[in-house]
């Protein structure tokens, strides 16, 4: 019957250590764990628009929406891009803010829309 009493002290104590020890102060506080932020890691927006403007190092789109002014953004050959950016093309711009820039990440261009093939009876026929 000793055996058995024994047991269960021990493994009650072995428990307050392991609790005891995790618990002492300076072990793992909070304010030590720092998050560093990598430079390269900054966040991004994106918006859409018609380009006004397009050179080999700015971009400028009038943003979908009312009242929404042009955005000047600063294209680098690292900028990806993806279809053919022109003046009057709809594109997707991926950017983030750097020294008061919006610097292009990505662009990407949107296919035009078929003025209403389907309103104007054009096209293959539903049956």
């Amino acid at each position: 019957m000793r055996q058995p009493v024994r047991a269960i002290a021990a493994i009650g104590i072995l428990s307050v250590l392991t609790v005891g020890v995790s618990a002492t102060p300076g072990s793992n506080e909070p304010s030590q764990t720092t998050v560093t932020e990598r430079p390269g890691l900054m966040p991004t927006h994106a918006i859409r628009g018609v380009v006004t403007s397009v050179s080999a190092s700015v971009l400028v789109i009038a943003p979908s929406g009312k009242g929404a002014g042009a955005m000047r953004f600063v294209v680098s050959p690292s900028t990806h891009r993806e279809g053919n950016v022109a003046i009057g093309a709809t594109v997707s711009v991926r950017y983030r803010v750097e020294d008061q820039r919006l610097l292009a990440t990505a662009v990407s261009t949107h296919p035009e829309k078929q003025p209403g093939a389907a309103r104007l009876g054009i096209g293959p026929r539903r049956d």
